[in-house]
């Protein structure tokens, strides 16, 4: 069973800064990637950004200027530090870590509960 932590969101003004972490713990987890994506209301969950090895982050197109994704490995969590946020950015956003088992190979995909962000001034 792995289980995800989320920390971070809340109400911000547009021009200003938030950061999100997200926790992931369980038995025996060998993780692949972590990240978040979002969804705004009446929207699809859109990718923000990903990260697995160091060096391979992907961002959203939206996002890439002004968002910042990192992993702490040894912790098993991922920090998105998001600046110059936009009313646009509003939306709950879901920590995602992809898992793998090697007897049998498998991949499995966790999500976290969400946090709101909004910007607003």
């Amino acid at each position: 069973q792995v289980q995800l932590v989320e920390s971070g969101g809340g109400l911000v003004q547009p021009g200003g800064s938030l950061t999100l972490s997200c926790t992931a713990s369980g038995r025996s987890l060998s993780i692949r990637t972590m990240g978040y994506y979002r969804q705004a209301p009446g929207k699809q969950r859109e990718l923000v950004a990903r990260v697995g090895r160091p060096g391979s982050e992907a961002y959203g197109d939206s996002v890439k200027d002004r968002f910042s994704i990192t992993r702490d490995s040894a912790k098993n969590t991922v920090f998105l530090q998001m600046r110059r946020l936009k009313p646009e950015d509003t939306a709950v956003y879901y920590c995602k870590v992809q898992s793998e088992a090697i007897d049998p190979p498998r991949v499995y995909d966790h999500w976290g509960q969400g946090t709101q962000v909004t910007v607003s001034s």
